[in-house]
């Protein structure tokens, strides 16, 4: 056996995770800096190439140049097919193309994508990479259809399929890319349809189903022959359902008045708006409005809306909408005086609440510190650069205008956090640890005061 091959069997999961997403980001960079790429034919600098390819792959939508402004049809797609790979996964994008050609999958690559794709088991772990693949097609042509029929009105028809598959892919990958900067102005997003119903619903639906996770999406299609879903799924939709209903509250009862934000709208887009950037915060990363414009109490709920994310297994980031659940089922727990915490009749396993702490500690830590040393780099509110933070770990891609703004370090600072925020505090690491020993020994259980 040579050493290469003895260095691949080496590697373990969370590394191979790792390592591949970040061989994915520096191809991307090198693409994105050929002149081909470029819409005025000049060699983007690495350092912003190297961002926009990261934020591609984390499918965040953070941007320190606008997409429809400075790239060529060419830099455009490769963007495009960035986010569809961060978005589904490197591994998945490989099984597909393995199962095409009919070759095996082994063990080894099974237990990376279970890794990947945050599944609990091996068991039809090649069933649900084939519905993911067959529902994401299916959900991202169908999006594009739609949006194309809308676009036919505004644009020549060519124009208008290229932009209805281009958003399509892009919102249901929660990545928040748009083309409109040649359009209605560099960085504008969706401002021009606040009161466009019918691309609101479209693009929140797609947000909405990339952020639920591809084991949902699979509970539900299945419903109708089992009756019944598992209790991952209901926590997911239960608390996804809660988030979005308390965050379109409380956007609408904080921004109602604000003469900037939606005080000049009637009542229906009012309302609108405030569902669509509920759902949009938790990963989407698009807006119908100027987000620097919103009351400071308005950022920080979106900020703490990014920060939880969208749900394990899917295309969106931040701590998890299960992590979150876990959290508050544990202080209710605690509250009652209950030893364990139970939801929907089902009892956790103290691997998985610790888990949870672990990952909402390594998290919190490092948005805290991460902001913290922005905030003696850069000249900004530190609520500004809070917020910028908190958008890359939850790989959301909202911005108060502050990206394209940052000096050299503060974008690699960036990066490395949309990375982790792709890959996860947890897999990077167990990526980065040592081997773990087998303790032979424990020792004795002690006491401290709580509270």
């Amino acid at each position: 056996m040579n050493l290469k091959k003895i260095a691949t069997l080496a590697l373990s999961p969370p590394k191979v995770l790792t390592y591949g997403f970040a061989l994915i980001i520096l191809t991307g960079a090198l693409l994105l800096t050929l002149p081909l790429s470029s819409a005025y034919g000049n060699r983007l600098a690495f350092l912003d190439a190297f961002f926009m390819a990261t934020s591609a792959t984390c499918v965040t939508g953070l941007a320190v140049v606008d997409v429809g402004v400075q790239f060529s049809h060419f830099g455009q797609v490769v963007i495009l097919v960035l986010t569809q790979i961060g978005g589904l996964g490197f591994m998945t994008m490989g099984t597909l193309i393995a199962l095409a050609f009919n070759r095996r999958i082994s063990l080894r690559e099974r237990l990376i994508l279970q890794e990947a794709m945050n599944y609990n088991s091996m068991e039809g772990l090649l069933s649900l990479i084939r519905r993911v693949i067959i529902y994401s097609l299916f959900i991202e042509l169908t999006g594009a259809l739609l949006l194309t029929i809308r676009w036919m009105e505004d644009m020549p028809f060519l124009k208008a399929l290229y932009f209805g598959i281009y958003h399509s892919v892009t919102m249901f990958n929660n990545a928040g890319f748009d083309l409109f900067g040649t359009m209605t102005g560099p960085f504008s997003g969706f401002n021009g349809y606040v009161n466009d119903v019918y691309i609101n619903i479209v693009v929140m639906i797609l947000i909405f189903f990339g952020g639920i996770g591809f084991v949902v999406m699979s509970d539900l299609l299945d419903f109708r022959n089992t009756r019944k879903l598992s209790l991952h799924s209901k926590v997911v939709l239960t608390y996804s359902s809660i988030l979005v209903i308390v965050g379109a509250l409380l956007f609408y009862i904080l921004e109602r008045a604000n003469p900037l934000t939606l005080g000049p709208l009637h009542e229906g887009s009012r309302i609108m708006s405030s569902f669509f950037h509920s759902i949009s915060s938790r990963s989407g990363g698009v807006s119908t409005i100027n987000l620097p414009d919103l009351d400071h109490s308005t950022q920080f709920m979106l900020l703490l809306l990014m920060f939880i994310g969208a749900a394990p297994g899917s295309t969106g980031g931040g701590i998890k909408v299960t992590v979150f659940a876990v959290l508050i089922g544990a202080m209710i727990a605690m509250i009652r005086g209950k030893e364990d915490i139970v939801m929907f009749k089902k009892r956790l396993a103290k691997d998985v609440i610790i888990k949870a702490v672990t990952q909402t500690w390594l998290a919190l830590f490092l948005v805290s510190f991460v902001a913290m040393v922005l905030s003696v780099i850069e000249d900004r509110s530190f609520l500004a650069l809070l917020f910028e933070t908190t958008s890359a770990f939850g790989t959301t891609g909202m911005s108060l205008g502050l990206t394209p703004t940052l000096s050299p370090f503060s974008k690699i600072i960036i990066c490395i956090v949309m990375f982790l925020g792709r890959v996860g505090p947890l897999t990077l690491a167990y990526a980065l640890a040592p081997k773990p020993k087998k303790e032979l020994y424990r020792y004795p259980e002690g006491k401290i005061t709580i509270g």
